[in-house]
């Protein structure tokens, strides 16, 4: 009877490790929060405390990452290895494609700080020729380019074109004005991982009106 009971204990431990390192799609990932979700892309905001990890999940889209905290954290695919320590800065982006394979991993936050990202899952590629790119690339994959404004106090983008929908985001807080070219202009404080998207063309210029420099992304489609 003794036996039968430690082999019941052991059965069901083993189960309830097999549930906890089953795969997940990255909406369901505790850590992974849905802040929006449309017929084209799917954003989630991300914070891990330090020294958490997340439950393996599967990315199936290409994707883009805009980072909000000064951070270091592993990857680590299913069924590898755990990866190098990684340093992360707000302001820093990333594009990955993933075409037809999708991408299972966690991620471990190993430094001092909360891990704070916004990550932007695009559901479809573009069907029809790409428009031209609004400004210079900071980081760009078949579905999307991503265009990053470092702004110092008083520093004015160039006026620029959105042709296709985007996503605007605040890397780190900032005082942001946002120009059209008749004038006509609009003020307002945005905090690090704020985000606006906006599915209409449109033509402005960024600028900085507050005391210390600002950083914005723009995740357009392609």
């Amino acid at each position: 009877m003794v036996k039968l009971i430690l082999g019941i204990c052991v059965l069901m431990c083993a189960c309830i490790s097999l549930s906890q390192d089953a795969p997940v799609p990255v909406e369901q990932e505790p850590r992974h929060h849905v802040v929006l979700q449309n017929d084209s892309v799917l954003v989630l905001h991300v914070t891990i405390p330090p020294g958490e990890t997340t439950l393996y999940h599967i990315h199936s889209h290409d994707r883009a990452v805009v980072y909000l905290s000064n951070s270091t954290i592993t990857q680590q695919k299913l069924g590898e290895p755990e990866g190098p320590h990684e340093k992360k800065k707000p302001g820093e982006v990333s594009a990955l494609t993933l075409g037809n394979t999708p991408l299972t991993h966690r991620v471990k936050n190993v430094g001092a700080a909360p891990f704070d990202v916004i990550d932007v899952e695009f559901l479809a590629r573009p069907q029809s020729s790409s428009a031209p790119a609004a400004a210079p690339v900071a980081a760009e994959n078949p579905s999307a380019r991503v265009y990053r404004w470092t702004l110092a106090p008083g520093a004015v983008s160039t006026m620029h074109t959105h042709e296709r929908p985007y996503l605007i985001i605040a890397s780190t807080p900032m005082m942001l004005k946002m120009t059209s070219p008749d004038g006509k202009s609009f003020t307002h404080e945005i905090k690090a991982g704020d985000f606006h998207w906006v599915d209409s063309k449109v033509t402005h210029t960024l600028a900085n009106e507050g005391t210390t420099e600002g950083q914005i992304v723009e995740v357009e489609l392609k």
